[in-house]
C-alpha cells in the first residue's frame, strides 16, 4: 500500500518501496528509485508567474522511462529555461526533461488556479496534466485551464 503524507501542502510520496498505481494523468508518474520525497507540484504560494511540465528520470534520461511528472513554478523566474535550470541543480543527479510550459494565475484568497498560455522556448505544456497534477496538490481549489494569452 502507498502511503501518501501531505507536507508544506504538497503531496509526497513515501516510503519509496510501493510502486505507484498508473493513473489517467500520465503513464510515467512512478516512484523515483534514487530521490527521496519530490513533490509532484512546486509553485508559489500566490501571484502570476511562469511554470514548466516536467519529466524526471532516474540518472540517465536514455536508458529509462520518465519516472514521474512534475509541474514547477516561480515568480522570481523570468523564463521558462530559469525554471528549468533551477529545478535540474535541485534534482541533480537525476535528469529532467521540460515538455511545456505556461503561466499559473495563483489566487490563495478565493482558492483558485488558473493554468494558461505557453513557453516561447519549451512550447505549450500539457495544461490537462498539469491541471492535474495541481489539483491533487490542492484539492479545495478551483482549477482551471486555458489555451488562450502568454
Amino acid at each position: 500500500m502507498l502511503k501518501t503524507i501531505t507536507v508544506n501542502c504538497f503531496k509526497v510520496f513515501s516510503p519509496l518501496n510501493y510502486p505507484l498505481k498508473a493513473s489517467k494523468i500520465s503513464n510515467s508518474i512512478r516512484v523515483m528509485s534514487s530521490a527521496t520525497n519530490i513533490p509532484l507540484v512546486d509553485i508559489d504560494p500566490t501571484g502570476v508567474f511562469k511554470y514548466i511540465l516536467l519529466n524526471v528520470y532516474d540518472k540517465d534520461k536514455n536508458a529509462a522511462e520518465p519516472q514521474m511528472t512534475i509541474v514547477r513554478g516561480y515568480k522570481r523566474c523570468n523564463y521558462h529555461s530559469d525554471i528549468y535550470d533551477e529545478v535540474q541543480a535541485k534534482l541533480s543527479p537525476l535528469d529532467c526533461e521540460p515538455l511545456g510550459g505556461g503561466r499559473i494565475s495563483h489566487d490563495p484568497d478565493n482558492k483558485k488556479i488558473h493554468i494558461y498560455g505557453y513557453s516561447q522556448g519549451y512550447g505549450k505544456a500539457d495544461h490537462e496534466v498539469a491541471a492535474k497534477l495541481v489539483k491533487e496538490a490542492y484539492p479545495g481549489y478551483t482549477i482551471s485551464i486555458s489555451d488562450e494569452g502568454y
